[in-house]
């Protein structure tokens, strides 16, 4: 349990780069020299990117690794500390369970309205990403085998979603070897006084010795808001209530079959959006009530195993429930001068089935195939209302309640597709890997009847009184939007010496086409203004990558280099009508993306580790249409939605006090550049700045940790956002919201305990 908070040479801060990819999760033969040297950097990770296991230093593509001590050890429990420790990566979140990653400056804003995620996320084999305008679960990372967030397109092995990157929550194992448990708690209060309650525990029961074991983890969180909402009159009213767990139950009746159960169940209730207004002050938001995406997740898994002589055959079989709320004031849109908002609940079914045969390491080739097949219904129930203080006061009549409109729909997709992957080694020290995924998509929306429409925004908008006029909403069927294309990988590796991974890669990615739910429909306000198109085809991106990996001076310094070139067309873009902001997808011609991405880790002398890392990143568009920057707001030469520089530095040293204590103590420090939130012009008036265009801050902020090793017990102090930086982190680039601006957290002072029974 030492390792919860004092960890591995290369445990990092939350929101600082430690260079994870040099945490240890296997032996080699020279681990055990190295052990000697006290100032020795210790072995790199074991990943499955490639979906076998392999050296990361050996995988030809930029990886960054998490073991689930770093995540203790950090006060890593969602996303936002993977961003922050991975070179190349934001993560836009304007909110609790509001998660979209940008990587490699592969975005035209941080919303994405209806576009598919451009980074996949995976818990295990589900993919839980979604289009841009859906709440996405922020999942606990509590008792994880590890984490690994893959850059670049990852289409051959991880779907069309994979478009500049994937990230992947692989879940633990029961162990049947032997009893294990574990506590994990963590408490913290902000400058303001919000208190943090993080609880965590995890028990591993073998039930047949060496065969049969239950693993169950689970997590409690309840955390004080710290934004301030006028409309609703609660102060800290984004206060969070998350809580879950996970059952795994192995078997391994053979040493040739194994057979893995997996129940997952989570709950995230964010009270109210953290989006705030600065007209209103720094943590101010204002809405009538409050606003909620709200996500409860339910994942069933099966997965068998079965060792042939020399391939190893997968099958896994998820099915998830996820329901989610989204409840989000509107009125924005129209400067406060009338109620409008939405109130949607929707219902996910998903089942994935994937199959791959692996083969045994060791020859002159390597290879994998395999088949994907990923079926999912949405349900969503659509509210948009008024409230009752509006209609009193303004005299408007006539609706069942203060809902104007209600209906149903649904929306059924299929994902399907072959993959194959083959490495041929000429040599110990050069080899090549191709892989190849062929894939077809299909989806179509339903619009259910029963529901009813009226003419309240028209009334309200132009200050009307009297009954509305109600209309029926008529059963309707969508345009079935399909997709069939190839990705591929090449790549090419040599290791000049043993301790040294160079490779060239070329990979492609694409995205599913989209269908506007309101294509062919003129605004009412402005019978001038855009008319919504049908939609937008797929988008293609070529990544091109030069890499190093390696350690130098005996394993003092460890680093891993990527350069690369990313070539995006038709890329897939959201606008929005600007006199009813009703949203749309479309495609404008291309884009590029250069840069480099590094993680150096050093131990100069006993006891101390310096790392580092880092992003350049130069995006931005290329080639566009006059019809093109007419409808989308783009220029040639605009900046994508992602950062020029970032990167972090955390120095840590570590002492034994006493024989039978161990200290570490460390600072960690974190810089983001400032990127813009969306295209600089107006979508239908090209010449026309638009009104919500703004940029994020730059911003550096400062974590400090000190820890303490008691045999199995441990317990630690922290700080994090040292100066208390309210730096803007993200900001909406749409009108229909009155806070627009996502904020730094307050600086946070707690402590972290631990215990292994």
């Amino acid at each position: 349990m030492k390792g919860i908070l004092l960890g591995s040479a290369c445990a990092d801060l939350m929101a600082a780069a430690a260079s994870p990819a040099f945490c240890q999760t296997a032996e080699t033969p020279d681990a055990s020299k190295e052990k000697a040297d006290s100032t020795a950097v210790v072995e790199e990770v074991i990943v499955t990117a490639t979906r076998r296991d392999e050296k990361l230093q050996d995988v030809p593509l930029a990886i960054t690794a998490y073991s689930q001590q770093q995540l203790n050890e950090s006060g890593t429990v969602g996303f936002e500390g993977l961003a922050m420790s991975t070179p190349g990566v934001v993560l836009n979140r304007p909110t609790a369970n509001f998660n979209n990653f940008t990587a490699r400056g592969i975005a035209t804003n941080g919303y994405g309205a209806n576009l598919q995620s451009s980074v996949a996320i995976y818990i295990d084999e589900m993919p839980i990403s979604a289009n841009g305008n859906s709440t996405i679960l922020d999942p606990s990372l509590f008792d994880v085998e590890r984490v690994e967030f893959l850059r670049g397109p990852q289409g051959t092995l991880f779907g069309s979603g994979s478009l500049a990157g994937a990230l992947r929550i692989l879940t633990h194992d029961s162990d049947p070897s032997g009893f294990d448990a574990s506590i994990f708690v963590d408490l913290g209060a902000m400058d303001n006084g919000g208190l943090r309650q993080r609880y965590n525990a995890m028990i591993n029961v073998p039930i047949i010795k060496d065969q049969l074991a239950l693993r169950i983890a689970g997590f409690l969180r309840e955390e004080d808001g710290w934004v301030d909402n006028v409309g609703t009159g609660v102060k800290d009213s984004n206060s969070l209530s998350q809580y879950g767990g996970r059952a795994i139950l192995q078997w391994e009746p053979t040493d040739r079959l194994t057979i893995r159960t997996m129940y997952s169940h989570e709950i995230s209730d964010p009270h109210d959006s953290s989006l705030t207004n600065p007209a209103l002050g720094t943590y101010v938001r204002r809405s009538d009530r409050p606003d909620r995406f709200t996500s409860d997740l339910t994942n069933y898994n099966l997965t068998v195993e079965y060792q042939f002589d020399g391939a190893r055959l997968i099958s896994s079989t998820t099915h998830g429930d996820y329901d989610q709320r989204f409840y989000v004031d509107l009125a924005g849109t129209y400067a406060q001068r009338f109620a409008f908002a939405l109130d949607a609940d929707a219902f996910d079914d998903t089942l994935v089935q994937e199959t791959r045969l692996v083969s045994d390491p060791g020859g002159r080739f390597d290879w994998s195939v395999g088949g994907f097949y990923m079926k999912k219904r949405r349900d969503v129930d659509y509210g948009y209302r008024s409230n009752p203080a509006f209609l009193a006061s303004h005299g408007i009549t006539g609706l069942p309640d203060e809902y104007y409109q209600r209906f149903g729909a649904h929306a059924i997709s299929h994902e399907k597709a072959v993959f194959g992957e083959l490495t041929y080694r000429f040599t110990p020290d050069f080899w090549i890997t191709g892989g190849l995924r062929y894939g077809s998509l299909d989806a179509q929306a339903f619009t259910e009847p029963g529901g009813y429409t009226s003419n309240y925004l028209t009334l309200a908008y132009f200050g009307l009184s009297g009954p509305v006029t109600i209309a029926p909403v008529a059963a309707a069927t969508g345009v079935k939007a399909e997709e069939d294309g190839t990705s591929y990988r090449l790549s090419a590796s040599w290791r000049p010496v043993p301790s040294v991974t160079t490779y060239v890669a070329v990979a492609t990615g694409f995205r599913a086409p989209v269908v506007n739910a309101r294509a062919g429909s003129v605004s009412t306000l402005d019978p001038t203004d855009i008319v919504i198109p049908n939609g937008a085809d797929s988008d293609k991106l070529t990544n091109y990558e030069i890499g190093v990996k390696g350690r130098w001076f005996d394993g003092r310094v460890n680093a891993n280099v990527a350069l690369y070139w990313v070539d995006w067309k038709n890329i897939q873009v959201q606008a929005n009508r600007v006199s009813d902001s009703v949203q749309f997808a479309t495609n404008i011609g291309a884009a590029t993306s250069k840069g480099i991405e590094f993680e150096v880790s050093t131990r100069p002398l006993e006891g101390w580790t310096v790392a580092v890392n880092g992003a350049f990143n130069e995006a931005k568009v290329t080639d566009l249409t006059p019809a093109e920057a007419a409808i989308s707001g783009a220029v040639v030469g605009a900046r994508l939605a992602g950062p020029r520089v970032q990167g972090s530095l955390r120095v840590e040293y570590a002492w034994d006090p006493t024989p039978n204590v161990q200290a570490k103590a460390s600072v960690a420090v974190a810089h983001v550049g400032s990127f813009p939130n969306s295209f600089p012009n107006t979508p239908g008036k090209p010449t026309v700045p638009l009104a919500t265009f703004d940029y994020t801050d730059s911003y550096t902020f400062v974590n400090a940790n000190l820890g303490l090793a008691f045999g199995k017990f441990t317990v630690g102090a922290y700080v994090e956002n040292l100066f208390d930086d309210d730096s803007v982190t993200y900001v909406h680039p749409e009108a229909f919201i009155d806070g627009r601006y996502g904020r730094l957290r307050p600086r946070t002072f707690g402590v972290r305990v631990g215990y292994e029974f």
